[in-house]
């Protein structure tokens, strides 16, 4: 907890103090101007509003891919299904930087460079093969005989998906969501490439606004990153019944 309670105590100074001669909890000279500064003097709103439009869709787009694609990994047979899934995963290997010219060059001939598709589009991209691999481990676990029996009273393979074993992916499905969300929510390389009009700018791309090649407005950089990791704590404190369940039932095989 120490780093974040120094970060907190750095958006309470006044001015762009960054040290301090006290180790007090909280700072004698406690101003709430930095949290009104960004919302006042910066386009802070409209950073929150394009990271909340792009982490949901990117959310959206993983969960429905992921679920469907999770479950036919999981259940069918088909020719090329074992490479596919180690392609899936090696994907994985490979770091963000490695991506970034493919995805620069992919995105312009798309003609979504620099919007809120191509980023959509990226994040989502790199989001999936994680997603895939955890609903894929997820469905293993789940009984074929709920199939069966829901087929030998009438159901088809598409009611049968619906009605029987999504609901049972529950767990699977929020550690889904709650990793796409993170991973739109919280990027800044791949955005920073990909996104040029500050129109669209997102939450990190926003707090790098702070710096300059001369000075760093602390306190509105500790300020701005203490409002960005609330949603975040929220979403955990929430999910939280979700979270063992949905990282443990995937990794073992009966």
């Amino acid at each position: 907890l120490f780093p974040i309670i120094e970060v907190f105590k750095i958006s309470l100074r006044s001015g762009n103090n960054l040290f301090s001669s006290n180790f007090e909890l909280i700072p004698k000279s406690v101003t709430f101007q930095n949290y009104i500064d960004i919302f006042v003097k910066h386009p802070f709103l409209k950073w929150i509003f394009n990271s909340i439009l792009v982490s949901l869709v990117v959310t959206l787009i993983s969960v429905g891919l992921a679920s469907t694609a999770g479950y036919a990994f999981s259940r069918y047979k088909f020719v090329g299904r074992d490479p596919a899934m180690i392609l899936l995963i090696a994907t994985q290997m490979f770091p963000v930087t490695m991506l970034l010219l493919p995805l620069f060059i992919m995105l312009i001939k798309l003609g979504i460079y620099d919007s809120y598709s191509g980023l959509i589009v990226a994040y989502s991209a790199t989001a999936l093969p994680f997603c895939v691999w955890q609903m894929k481990g997820f469905y293993d676990t789940i009984p074929r005989s709920l199939e069966e029996a829901a087929r030998i009273d009438g159901c088809t393979e598409i009611q049968t998906f619906w009605k029987i074993i999504f609901p049972l992916a529950q767990p699977a499905l929020v550690i889904t969501a709650l990793f796409s969300f993170m991973s739109a929510w919280s990027e800044y390389l791949v955005a920073a490439v990909l996104i040029q009009d500050p129109a669209l700018f997102t939450l990190p791309m926003g707090l790098k606004a702070f710096q300059s090649d001369l000075e760093v407005a602390w306190g509105l950089y500790s300020a701005g990153a203490i409002v960005v990791s609330i949603p975040v704590v929220i979403l955990f404190v929430s999910l939280s019944r979700y979270l063992v369940s949905g990282l443990t039932l995937g990794s073992v095989k009966e």
